[in-house]
């Protein structure tokens, strides 16, 4: 970037058999300003689009770039999606029941953060039969930052799933509440 424009360049690198410690890949990944890297286990449960937040990054995410806030969410998503991932094992092999209260509520809410990842967008409408929408960047971060606070604990996970606002998941678990 020059004080006078920015070259844009959006790739899609292969990465063969998904080993992604490949030489030829990390050293494609190195010069990469961002990547986002999609996740076939995401797309087995259903969440598009598949985007992976431990193994996606940007450069550009820093607090003088995105703001405090936004820089916190993004930081907050992904030290509870890694720890959920760090206790999938556990929950694999011994179930929930055996966690910790922290651990299952860092369980509860990181479900809650990778259902809130999934998107209605507009030109999925057709495959997905959900109306697409578009939502600011401020309802993004708000969104991420108040189930990382825990302040939709008492939502079950599936109302935050192709909505497009936190207020929209409150409005979906409401929906649900009354269907039961």
């Amino acid at each position: 970037s020059t004080r006078k424009g920015s070259i844009t360049s959006v790739q899609a690198v292969y990465v063969p058999a998904d080993d992604y410690t490949d030489p030829a890949i990390q050293t494609v990944f190195a010069h990469l300003g961002a990547t986002l890297r999609l996740e076939r286990s995401l797309v087995e449960i259903g969440i598009y689009p598949a985007v992976d937040p431990l193994g996606s990054s940007s450069r550009f995410v820093e607090p003088a770039i995105v703001g405090q806030d936004h820089y916190d969410a993004a930081q907050g998503v992904k030290k509870i999606m890694q720890r959920y991932k760090d206790l999938q094992d556990i929950i694999a092999i011994l179930g929930m029941e055996e966690l910790s209260e922290d651990d299952k509520e860092a369980v509860s809410r990181a479900r809650k953060v990778q259902r809130f990842l999934s998107q209605p967008f507009s030109v999925a409408q057709r495959f997905t039969g959900r109306e697409g929408k578009y939502v600011p960047r401020s309802e993004t971060v708000r969104g991420f930052k108040e189930i990382l606070e825990g302040k939709h604990d008492d939502l079950p996970e599936q109302a935050f799933y192709m909505v497009g606002t936190i207020d929209e998941a409150r409005a979906q678990a409401e929906s649900m509440k009354k269907k039961e």
